[in-house]
């Protein structure tokens, strides 16, 4: 089984504000800081932000998941364009086969957006699984870091 949700967040600051956030390890420090009911912990295992880096992430216990290990697969500058896909634990113990994100954030006048979208393909045995893939935890981060970022700009 194969499936695909995508959500398009408006956020009132311009797309390189954004991305500058988006586009380093700064959106996961940010998310941990601001948001602890989204993201417990993080641990940096390899890279810098670039393509390669793998992060360990650990989610408070009422999350679908608790942790799991996520590998930046592309980290598109120019484009603005971020994919991150799961390597270890989390969605993978519980039937899906693939779990990606990909961000890209576009521009709009002063605004942005950050457009989200999630693919996965889980095992037909755990089709009752796809129920745990949910946007709203990625729309609430979007909501966030663009509010954080335009009170920080004052």
């Amino acid at each position: 089984m194969k499936g695909k949700i995508s959500k398009e967040v408006q956020v009132p600051v311009p797309a390189s504000d954004l991305w500058a956030v988006y586009g380093t390890l700064e959106l996961i420090r940010l998310i941990k800081k601001l948001l602890p009911e989204i993201l417990r912990d993080f641990e940096v295992v390899v890279g810098d932000g670039g393509v390669g880096t793998v992060l360990k992430l650990t989610f408070p216990p009422e999350s679908p998941v608790t942790n799991y290990s996520e590998k930046f697969t592309k980290v598109d500058n120019e484009k603005r364009i971020k994919v991150t896909e799961v390597v270890e634990g989390g969605y993978l113990e519980v039937g899906f086969s693939l779990y990606r994100v990909t961000y890209e954030i576009t521009e709009k006048s002063e605004h942005s957006s950050v457009i989200i979208t999630i693919e996965y393909e889980l095992d037909d045995a755990f089709a009752d699984n796809a129920s745990l893939v949910s946007i709203k935890p990625l729309e609430v981060i979007a909501k966030t870091i663009g509010k954080y970022l335009k009170e920080k700009k004052g």
